[in-house]
């Protein structure tokens, strides 16, 4: 049995950091992700090394990767679908997810492919950009799912970034309709700003007529739902889902916002969660990820809203602190003592 069956995009990540005058230079938009072919990505490795910008971190990446990291070093049991190719990078990817206790099937290697990587420029607020070359990722198909583990698994967590893959769109409707069949709830992640702008469409196939919980954070909220303010969105939200998760600001300033409508849709409660103000923001990478894996862990362990929040933002905090986007596991055990014991 697991308690979550995750599918998204599997890539490595190569961290470096660099000016707010050096991103410019690389004509990347920041805060997003942007999607490149392999030449595209070559040209921005050469600029780096040019501009004598090197390399502070490889690590395991992909958002729902992430996400099912750290509910695995919390104690969960998720299974993971993506597609990596045969080669070192592939292994790498795979073994360290393994390493934290997130199942994966072999459905999920393709033969000859080349593994997804994903370069992640941090200024110095913190902020991440990313440029993703998705390699045989892009690829992703229903053969790459291994759909015997949705029917083990109480939640199915679906990656936003996928909405912008249309070769995975058919797997995405087989999976809503099979989490129907064996009652799993849906939780989908919108990942990031350019998913919503250009990729709606995508997103919607994923939602379906509704699913258990959305997260997403306000810049994604807004976007999506043509609101302007964050608790307008996150109640706009409740159309799609029971549980709106909106977080908002990167350093804790804002907090989160939790929308939550009742089963029978007379009644909807909105929380707002403290977040942990964090002085000096070194590296955004993954916050987003952790917050709802850490989020969704607390509420498959049948945890209130404000306890999953609470749960979510001292992990991402921690997150946020450091290089790279996944903490030690037993980080995370620390965490989950302190504030579910409470």
């Amino acid at each position: 049995m697991y308690d979550v069956m995750a599918i998204g995009n599997a890539l490595v990540d190569h961290e470096y950091v660099l000016s707010d005058a050096a991103l410019d230079e690389t004509e990347l938009t920041k805060g997003h992700m942007t999607l490149a072919g392999i030449e595209e990505q070559q040209q921005l490795l050469a600029y780096f090394k040019l501009a004598n910008i090197d390399p502070s971190k490889q690590a395991g990446g992909g958002s729902a990767a992430n996400a099912m990291y750290a509910f695995a070093s919390l104690g969960g049991k998720p299974f993971y679908a993506c597609r990596v190719g045969d080669d070192d990078q592939g292994a790498f990817y795979l073994r360290d997810l393994h390493e934290a206790g997130v199942a994966t099937s072999d459905k999920s290697i393709h033969t000859g492919g080349v593994t997804g990587s994903c370069v992640v420029a941090v200024t110095e607020d913190g902020e991440r950009t990313m440029q993703t070359y998705l390699g045989t990722s892009s690829e992703i198909v229903a053969d790459n799912v291994d759909f015997d583990a949705l029917t083990q698994a109480d939640w199915l967590y679906l990656e936003g970034y996928l909405a912008m893959s249309e070769s995975i769109q058919p797997a995405m409707t087989q999976l809503r309709q099979q989490a129907g069949i064996h009652n799993a709830k849906i939780a989908v992640s919108f990942a990031d700003p350019a998913v919503v702008q250009f990729a709606k469409d995508g997103l919607l196939n994923m939602l379906g007529n509704k699913v258990a919980v959305i997260f997403c954070n306000s810049e994604e909220a807004k976007l999506f739902t043509d609101k302007k303010q964050v608790k307008a969105a996150a109640r706009a939200l409740l159309e799609y889902c029971q549980t709106a998760v909106v977080t908002d600001g990167a350093n804790g300033a804002n907090g989160a916002i939790i929308a939550h409508k009742s089963d029978d849709d007379s009644d909807i409660e909105v929380y707002e969660v403290a977040t942990p103000v964090v002085a000096n923001v070194i590296d955004t990478n993954g916050a987003g990820d952790n917050y709802a894996g850490a989020f969704l862990y607390a509420l498959s362990q049948q945890y209130s809203l404000p306890e999953c929040g609470r749960l979510a933002s001292e992990v991402s905090a921690q997150i946020i602190q450091q290089f790279g986007p996944r903490l030690a596991s037993q980080d995370y055990k620390d965490i989950a003592q302190r504030i579910l014991s409470a």
